[in-house]
């Protein structure tokens, strides 16, 4: 599912009403290499990354900005997505975004 960075807030909304929604989210760094990863909440986890706090391949890279996020049911949903997207092309994740 793509979404635009003017679909995000709605995105980020459903987040906070349903708790158990999960996201696998591609960011895009400042050197131009992308992250991706899972969270329930995008604007939480962007902060984080923004901050230096989330992981050590983003804090190198700032800043980041969330390029792509798409609703999982479920943790395991989510993580098995994270999974497909990482073993993606650079090509392919520019599609996505």
């Amino acid at each position: 599912m793509k979404a635009p960075e003017e679909e995000l807030p709605d995105l980020r909304r459903d987040a906070g009403r349903e708790k158990d929604r999960w996201f696998c989210y591609v960011l895009a760094c400042a050197d131009g290499t992308f992250y991706t990863g899972i969270t329930r909440s995008l604007d939480q986890r962007l902060s984080m990354h923004n901050r230096g706090l989330a992981s050590k391949y983003t804090r190198g890279r700032l800043p980041v900005r969330l390029v792509y996020a798409e609703p999982h049911q479920n943790r395991s949903s989510a993580s098995q997505r994270e999974i497909q997207v990482k073993k993606m092309s650079r090509t392919q994740k520019r599609k996505l975004t």
